[in-house]
């Protein structure tokens, strides 16, 4: 199997801290490589070695077939960054910053011109194209961001926290764009501390913990290795709830929690089977149900337990050795 993002063995210190200590990534053509972990687990840093702008201590990684150290000016021409933050010139116009892109790219005024303009009309700027950017919400400058990633036409881009800081309307919106692009061809790779994006986005994800990747795989496969499901009941009648955590914890062998403001029961379980059971139990007791399901964990509860540490905890900063 061909891929255009791989990675074998990279390890990076930064004097005592080591950021990478033997990571292995890849992702095919036209999909979204998810990359999760808390700060300071090495997620940044992999991007910033993947993009050519650090140099591993040791292993190797290519893009498009391409060496990231030894061919790193033909990956630079094959890939698109977005930082954390958005890098557009705020005194600069939509259309004006995107036209200076395409300039400093080498494109011709005309068609650094036809390229910005294209871009405005795919990120939904076209009417907001004449004003400076500081005048632009977060969700416009983010797509900006973006939009300014893709002047040169990338067949890989690294999206290093897109929406951080962004109200879920404007994130939504960074969503929709990520979609269309991969929809096109591009292959994304994601880091994220949210784990609904990587949910939402990501076809594959890697779960990075203290510079190594500690679980890889779908959002489904990543769950199925907490090895449980979560049974939620609820009964129609809130006064029988303590006889229904009762039949539940008999049943399953397994101390329940109930939450006393919406009357849900929930507690975790390896064989489906049961569900079954239960509900002979519940209708000989006469317990009627107004919720009854089965679901699969979440990932937060993967990432918890991968890592013993929510997604956006952390020890150290996020930044140079990240």
């Amino acid at each position: 199997m061909t891929y255009v993002i791989q990675a074998e063995g990279l390890k990076k210190r930064f004097g005592e801290t080591r950021a990478l200590t033997g990571v292995d990534l890849s992702a095919r053509k036209g999909t979204v490589l998810g990359v999760l972990g808390p700060n300071g687990a090495g997620k940044t840093t992999a991007v910033r070695v993947l993009a050519t702008l650090l140099k591993p201590d040791e292993g190797r990684a290519e893009v498009c077939g391409y060496d990231v150290v030894k061919d790193a000016v033909q990956v630079r021409q094959l890939i698109g960054l977005t930082g954390q933050y958005a890098s557009v010139d705020e005194e600069l116009t939509g259309l004006e910053n995107l036209v200076m892109i395409g300039r400093l790219l080498d494109l011709s005024r005309p068609e650094s011109k036809r390229r910005a303009r294209e871009l405005l009309e795919r990120f939904s700027l076209t009417e907001a194209g004449g004003r400076s950017a500081k005048t632009y919400s977060g969700g416009m400058r983010r797509r900006l961001d973006l939009a300014a990633s893709l002047v040169s036409e990338p067949a890989v881009i690294f999206l290093d926290e897109p929406t951080t800081g962004l109200d879920p309307r404007a994130r939504n919106q960074v969503w929709d764009t990520v979609r269309r692009m991969v929809a096109e061809g591009t292959t994304v790779l994601l880091t994220t501390q949210h784990l609904e994006e990587a949910d939402a986005l990501a076809d594959q994800i890697a779960v990075f913990d203290h510079g190594r990747v500690v679980a890889a795989g779908t959002s489904d496969e990543l769950k199925a290795q907490i090895g449980s499901q979560t049974l939620v009941v609820r009964a129609a009648d809130r006064a029988r709830t303590p006889h229904l955590a009762a039949i539940v914890a008999d049943l399953t062998g397994i101390r329940t929690e109930i939450d006393l403001e919406s009357g849900l029961v929930t507690v975790p379980i390896a064989d489906p089977a049961l569900l079954s059971a239960l509900v002979r139990h519940l209708d000989d007791a006469g317990i009627a149900l107004a919720e009854l399901a089965l679901r699969m964990p979440s990932l937060d509860e993967v990432f918890l337990t991968l890592t013993g540490r929510p997604a956006e905890d952390g020890l150290i900063t996020e930044g140079s050795v990240a």
